[in-house]
């Protein structure tokens, strides 16, 4: 990694803000999974997932004033078009797709829809650098991303995939899988910072089973042969600091809780990382901070010390 330009560079990461409102949804819609989610959404998840706590984010996240936002998935409850729609909506609250980068989670692909309508809506979050060709016309060619902002790359892998009933499964594929080690060699030998964002926890064994990424030792694999700097990801609503073996040692693999849970449990309650990469002596020196909701202050806040992860 080189000098980072001469400065700090310092990213804001959140997940599983499930910002959408189901409400409305049709009949015919709800003929599949989708009705048990719709069910937890009407008896749960729409007092739990609260729309003024995001209001709060988005005050704090430009209060911060970072270089880039990465969101790594379930802006959805159910996947509908009109979720889809609200989200997009939404999504320029955040930032610009320049400074924003996104990829989806499982929520955001309840059911195979579409691409047209769905995702294409948010392409722009979600697309590499470059011209867009026809890369926003297929899903399949948009995963692995790669967005090089300085000497940071920012590489978006998709682990959004339907899955039966009762299950909250995520899988990347051996085509993508493929691309990402193509991807992690040439960033790698280019001298970047590379951070990979992927919705699904991708530590083998670190989640319950029904919630697992279904090829995180394929995963795994590609990172302990290409290596990477850090991963970031969502899905368990809750903070992890797991690590996974490159080449060089191991690398972080940070998940945060829900952006927008207001959970009674602390340890619940919605919250995003910031993380802030310094050059020490043309070495990369990475250190994160987190900022929960209060629900006294009914904003976000400062939680523990700055902690040191490279």
């Amino acid at each position: 990694m080189s000098t980072m330009n001469g400065r700090d560079w310092t990213l804001a990461h959140f997940s599983d803000p499930h910002l959408t409102s189901p409400d409305g949804v049709g009949v015919t819609d709800l003929m599949s999974k989708r009705l048990l989610g719709y069910l937890s959404w009407r008896r749960r998840r729409r007092h739990e997932h609260r729309p003024e706590v995001l209001d709060a984010l988005i005050a704090d996240i430009d209060s911060m004033k970072p270089d880039h936002v990465a969101i790594t998935g379930d802006l959805t409850h159910l996947g509908t078009r009109q979720e889809f729609a609200q989200a997009a909506d939404w999504l320029p609250r955040v930032g610009s797709p320049q400074h924003v980068t996104l990829v989806p989670g499982n929520h955001d692909a309840y059911l195979a829809e579409p691409w047209e309508g769905t995702f294409s809506l948010w392409a722009p979050y979600m697309r590499s650098d470059g011209p867009a060709a026809d890369r926003d016309k297929d899903p399949r060619s948009t995963f692995p991303s790669l967005r090089v902002r300085g000497d940071v790359a920012l590489i978006g892998v998709s682990s959004a995939a339907p899955s039966p009933p009762l299950l909250a499964t995520g899988r990347i594929g051996p085509s993508q899988l493929e691309a990402l080690s193509h991807l992690l060699h040439q960033t790698g030998s280019a001298g970047l910072f590379r951070i990979l964002l992927l919705h699904h926890p991708p530590v083998p064994g670190s989640i319950r089973w029904r919630k697992r990424l279904t090829d995180a030792a394929a995963l795994a694999s590609v990172v302990s042969r290409q290596g990477v700097e850090l991963i970031l990801h969502g899905h368990a609503h809750r903070s992890y600091l797991n690590w996974l073996s490159t080449p060089s040692g191991r690398a972080p693999a940070i998940g945060v809780c829900s952006a927008s849970e207001l959970a009674e449990h602390p340890s619940r309650r919605a919250q995003y990382h910031i993380i802030q990469i310094q050059n020490r002596l043309g070495k990369p020196h990475v250190t994160m901070s987190v900022r929960r909701y209060s629900k006294h202050r009914e904003c976000f806040v400062a939680v523990g010390d700055e902690q040191s992860l490279v």
